[in-house]
């Protein structure tokens, strides 16, 4: 048998690929991790915009009844305005026809009323009141 002399180019070589070899090893356990977080990231995103279209549907399902909510308030306003003209109206009708008419009847009244109480008394007819403060 013989023996193989093993010079130090030899030994620094072996430590040499042994330390490749374990930095493989490492980058392969790092890159498969790496691997793991990708694939989670993919699962939350495909989750997310399964989500969010549904969402989105609902949400613009919301804003057209909202839309249709202000038309209809739009009308009821409309019609609360076109009511409040009428009723102004037929406020300053009633007061011309029947109002004019109450307010001659109670200034006669009152004439009379007043021509009868200072009949008697031409010199005091006004009545003055004394303030008390």
């Amino acid at each position: 048998m013989s023996v193989a002399t093993v010079s130090i180019g030899d030994i620094a070589g072996v430590i040499a690929a042994l330390a490749f070899a374990y930095l493989v090893f490492r980058l392969g356990g790092l890159i498969g991790k790496a691997g793991k977080v990708l694939d989670e990231t993919s699962i939350g995103v495909h989750g997310l915009s399964a989500q969010t279209v549904p969402l989105l549907s609902e949400v613009t399902d919301t804003v057209a009844s909202t839309n249709e909510q202000i038309v209809r308030l739009d009308t009821i306003t409309a019609n609360v305005s076109s009511m409040s003209t009428n009723l102004n109206a037929l406020t300053a009708l009633f007061a011309a026809t029947v109002g004019s008419p109450v307010v001659k009847v109670a200034a006669f009244t009152y004439g009379v009323r007043s021509a009868m109480n200072g009949a008697g008394d031409r010199k005091g007819s006004t009545h003055r009141r004394r303030r008390r403060g």
